[in-house]
């Protein structure tokens, strides 16, 4: 009975978010009309009406019952693999893509991972790229979010699935309402983006262009509508492409921020954001890995004229910001030789970190691993101690229970072996090296994008390897438990 309680709650929520969806993929059919599309038009009218009738047929065939914590990561996991599932058709119809290729492309951009298989970008239909980068948008601060944003007053069981969707509850909400939270954080979000849209027309961009862009910065996504990503505009002779690039890198250091922060700044409360731990890790790591890069690269191709340092200052702050919000545009390929040994080490290292919890971006979280190196810093000190004395983890000024720290570090260490066993995989089934084998998982468990593998070589990849990292995209983006526990027969009863 409870098994059937659980199937019952799953399905009759997960109908409500198909439809929603339904109702989204009419939002390109603008496009269609807009740039004489036509052609397009059943490639978002089919699966919009597909989606609108199964999410009807699943909610009049279902019961919702109290939703508990094993049934909010249940709902959570399967609506991310079914919403890709609907959510890839366009890819098929549009861009003429195999079901695996365009499923991989949609789970690549509903988690904002960023990785892509498409190639030719610039021939495929703009309705296409819309929805290619609205999915990016959408999945940002969290499909179940944005469902709680337009759905729902504040329940207790709209918190199990509002904290089902991995680290958006990590830090205290301005509100105790789970609705008017999810509101708070739409409404900036929104905002951010409607600013850069308006920021990167002024400097040139189309209005097609600037939102795209702006739809795939604020959600650290990464989806270009060009093969070149940001550095297209450099090599189109856009007058204004030096501003574009530090905008779009203010812009993606706002995704990476904690949206919770974001609240506070606009409220008033400075003192709340300078006391914060994460922010200043973060600004820190920033800084000095542009800095570290930046003598990397002046160590290996000396010039010193003014116009040398900004060109340079700018590729390193435009890669590390990048980076290390998991968002993976570029103005330089991270295996370019501007960028030495050094360089590309450092690149990993900011891969591995990823963004504020509460942001966007992906990785294991600025905050997740200050936890980590306090915890292990403690664990030093401990030895000069009696051996009864305490030595905490303290972060703005309250001590980290201890089941926090065994449950990150449970998180880092499965995130590792996914990596490892991705990267067997890759290497295995292809003739790609151990270090690009590596990577390639790497990217898609963190949510990164970029990786040592070439778009052409990744759309090659045997279809083994790109269901691992479809399965790797989804287990890094809700950070492992959903995923898993929709193959467990013991929690769907």
């Amino acid at each position: 009975m409870k098994g059937a309680n659980t199937v019952n709650t799953v399905f009759n929520l997960l109908g409500s978010l198909i439809m929603i969806q339904g109702i989204l993929l009419l939002l390109p059919l603008v496009l269609v009309f807009l740039y004489h599309e036509g052609t397009l038009l059943y490639a978002f009218l089919l699966p919009s009406l597909l989606s609108i009738v199964v999410g009807f047929l699943l909610i009049k065939l279902t019961k919702p019952r109290k939703v508990g914590r094993i049934q909010g990561m249940l709902i959570c996991g399967m609506a991310w693999i079914v919403l890709s599932l609907f959510g890839c058709i366009p890819f098929i119809m549009g861009a003429k893509a195999s079901f695996l290729d365009a499923y991989f492309e949609t789970v690549s951009g509903i988690t904002t991972t960023g990785i892509t298989i498409f190639t030719n970008i610039e021939i495929i239909p703009r309705s296409v790229l819309f929805w290619r980068s609205l999915i990016q948008w959408l999945g940002g601060l969290g499909i179940l979010t944005f469902f709680l944003a337009i759905t729902f007053r504040s329940t207790t069981t709209h918190f199990q699935l509002f904290s089902a969707e991995s680290h958006k509850i990590d830090s205290t909400r301005p509100t105790p309402s789970i609705f008017k939270t999810a509101i708070i954080l739409w409404i900036l979000y929104l905002l951010f983006t409607l600013c850069e849209v308006v920021v990167l027309k002024f400097l040139g961009l189309s209005i097609f262009d600037a939102v795209c862009h702006s739809l795939t910065t604020l959600s650290t996504g990464g989806f270009s509508t060009y093969d070149a990503s940001i550095d297209y505009f450099r090599r189109a002779g856009y007058e204004h492409y030096r501003a574009i690039e530090y905008v779009v890198v203010f812009f993606m250091f706002l995704g990476g921020v904690n949206f919770l922060l974001h609240y506070k700044i606009l409220s008033g409360r400075f003192r709340d954001v300078n006391n914060n731990t994460e922010l200043r890790y973060f600004v820190v790591i920033i800084f000095s890995a542009s800095l570290l890069i930046l003598l990397d690269h002046y160590r290996r191709f000396p010039g010193y004229s003014l116009v040398e340092l900004e060109h340079s200052f700018r590729n390193a702050i435009f890669t590390v910001v990048s980076l290390i919000t998991t968002t993976g545009y570029g103005t330089r390929d991270i295996s370019d030789s501007f960028f030495p040994a050094m360089s590309k080490q450092i690149f990993l290292i900011l891969m591995l970190i990823g963004g504020c919890v509460g942001s966007t971006g992906g990785g294991v979280k600025v905050l997740r691993i200050a936890i980590l190196f306090k915890a292990f810093k403690g664990q030093i000190v401990k030895l000069r101690l009696p051996r009864r004395a305490l030595s905490e983890v303290v972060i703005d000024r309250q001590i980290v229970p201890d089941f926090e720290i065994k449950r990150i570090t449970g998180l880092f260490c499965g995130w590792l072996f996914l990596i490892m066993i991705g990267g067997f995989i890759t290497a295995f089934l292809t003739n790609l090296g151990g270090w690009a084998s590596f990577s390639g998982m790497f990217s898609a468990v963190g949510n990164i994008g970029p990786c040592y593998i070439s778009v052409e070589k990744m759309s090659q990849l045997p279809a083994t390897v790109k269901i691992t990292y479809i399965f790797g995209m989804l287990a890094g983006r809700l950070e492992l438990l959903p995923v898993l526990l929709i193959f467990s027969p013991r929690a769907w009863r």
